[in-house]
């Protein structure tokens, strides 16, 4: 069935009830900070309490209706495309909805695209349509001559532009009611871009089947019942976070939209809206450890006893992060996630909750999935021998639009060809090696940048740790690693090449840069912007040892 049907049931079901609420924690500390004269001076009946919003389920579809019907006054239905450039809020989720009850194709864009990238993605993917926020004005402007085909621009905020037109104000004389567009799962849904970390981002093309079977997949791995609250916190642009959702929506449970990653924003989030299920990003998970170490943060201050599980997915997870996370939170389940975009988000390959004791390994083919890993010919590689991680399952992209030789190249025979490198361990769990572009060739030897990581970011010290190759005159390329230190601590090239002892010579880095590291959205480090960062320069002639 299409997704759509999803959202019709829950409206006639649990009408009444709320399923989203969103959380603004910087509005509401900056109202906090008003001073006794200033807040005589404000209405309170009339100032909206913008820090909090909330809607239920009959508010959500009747919204959804209202932009369907919005959209098809227009003549944008089944074939057009719709680009949607909104930060996180109430509205991205109802208006994504509206979009797919039209017919027309949705196409979710990064909120940290410039406006050259804006252009790009428009292009990419055809769009006739762009429904963005107030933080996008000016990028939108920039390019608004250059994007011919985007015939209707429709601004979801307060003072509208004017090359833009009111969506709010447009809705008001839109029916709520279910246009019933005939869908069928084969229908064309959504356009997700990659994350770009190898160049410009791909256009990957899911049909209503992709979409609903990831309702399927998340509640089978995480048992979402009606009673459970999510909180979500990474961008919906993208699948990860929306597929993490879409267990809860299945589910016709209440999510929390939490706008912020502040670990006592997360923390208090959990508090006051009971939520039950929380994904995060690596980096995330650490701050908020690190602010229990440094005292920041009192767990005995906050309700936590409902909080069920935890879990991480979108990139490696350290073996030494999950024991502190198990040693403050000793009641939690867990869960490690992997996927792709190209594989509809998370789940394609996943721990599972009662596998802890694989902590390290991303786990095992997901519900309805199949995974295997092959050599540079297809073939089955031996068990624990590196190879390239494939996938097959009903949540397997279309196609990459437009882009038949990247289709061809990733796509055979029905397996997605993920370009990450893993191996499997006698038990049948994968753990992931690393992404084949990121494979470090030094003197012939293959080095895998995440087994360097994980080590090192055991180190009490290091925050953050990012490995890339650097150019070398002899070796072709040596390890080099980045090193970010936690707040409050210090650490010396010594110390850490020292600590390095415990590698095998040659997968020591042979270069230590203390630096910041750069992550996208979705917490993938952007080696992309490290290696021109630290690879422009001249080539390197590090002392090697013989």
């Amino acid at each position: 069935m299409p997704i759509t049907d999803i959202l019709t049931e829950n409206a006639r079901l649990y009408g009444d009830e709320v399923c989203l609420v969103e959380l603004n924690p910087e509005l509401q500390e900056l109202s906090r900070r008003v001073t006794w004269k200033e807040y005589e001076l404000v209405e309170r009946d009339s100032a909206p309490n913008r820090h909090r919003r909330e809607i239920t389920w009959r508010e959500f579809d009747e919204t959804a209706n209202q932009i369907a019907n919005l959209l098809l006054s227009r003549g944008i239905g089944k074939g057009n495309k719709v680009a949607i450039l909104l930060m996180n809020c109430l509205e991205w989720l109802p208006i994504y909805f509206g979009v797919l009850r039209s017919g027309a194709v949705a196409v979710p864009m990064n909120y940290r695209y410039a406006a050259d990238e804006i252009k790009y993605c428009l292009d990419l993917s055809e769009s006739d349509v762009l429904i963005f926020g107030p933080e996008f004005i000016g990028r939108v402007e920039a390019i608004c001559d250059d994007i011919p085909h985007v015939r209707i621009k429709f601004f979801v905020g307060d003072s509208c532009p004017t090359f833009a037109e009111s969506c709010e104000r447009l809705m008001v004389h839109c029916l709520p009611t279910n246009p019933n567009i005939p869908l069928t799962e084969e229908d064309d849904a959504a356009i997700y871009f990659s994350s770009g970390t190898t160049g410009f981002p791909k256009a990957i093309l899911h049909n209503h089947m992709s979409l609903t079977w990831s309702c399927k997949v998340e509640q089978k791995h995480h048992g979402q019942k009606r009673g459970d609250c999510f909180l979500c916190i990474p961008p919906l642009y993208h699948t990860g976070a929306k597929m993490h959702w879409f267990g809860s929506f299945l589910a016709g449970s209440k999510a929390v939209l939490l706008r912020g990653v502040k670990p006592k924003w997360i923390i208090q989030a959990v508090s006051d809206e009971q939520c039950t299920i929380v994904w995060l990003l690596v980096p995330w998970a650490q701050d908020i450890l690190d602010a229990i170490d440094r005292g920041e943060i009192n767990l005995a201050d906050y309700k936590l006893d409902q909080w069920r599980l935890m879990h991480i997915g979108a990139q490696p997870v350290p073996p030494s992060l999950i024991r502190r996370w198990k040693e403050k939170f000793p009641n939690h389940q867990y869960d490690t996630n992997y996927g792709l975009s190209e594989s509809i988000g998370p789940g394609c390959v996943h721990l599972g909750v009662e596998n802890i004791h694989k902590v390290g390994a991303i786990g095992i083919p997901g519900y309805g999935w199949e995974a295997k890993i092959v050599d540079e010919n297809g073939q089955d590689t031996p068990q624990g021998q590196v190879g390239e991680l494939i996938v097959k399952g009903p949540g397997v992209m279309t196609c990459y639009y437009r882009d038949e030789a990247a289709t061809r190249a990733s796509l055979k025979d029905g397996w997605l060809y993920t370009g990450d490198m893993a191996q499997q361990d006698e038990d049948g769990f994968i753990f992931l090696v690393d992404r084949k572009k990121d494979v470090i060739i030094t003197g012939g030897e293959n080095l895998y940048p995440v087994q360097i990581e994980n080590f090192i970011r055991a180190h009490n010290s290091v925050k953050d740790v990012a490995v890339i190759g650097l150019p070398h005159d002899r070796l072709g390329e040596i390890a080099a690693a980045i090193v970010e230190v936690k707040e409050g601590f210090t650490l010396t090239e010594d110390e850490l090449n020292k600590f390095c002892e415990g590698l095998p010579r040659y997968k020591r880095p042979r270069k230590i840069i203390f630096a910041g590291i750069p992550r996208n959205p979705t917490g993938k480090i952007e080696k992309p912007v490290l290696r021109k960062r630290y690879c422009g320069e001249s080539v390197v002639k590090t002392q090697i040892e013989k």
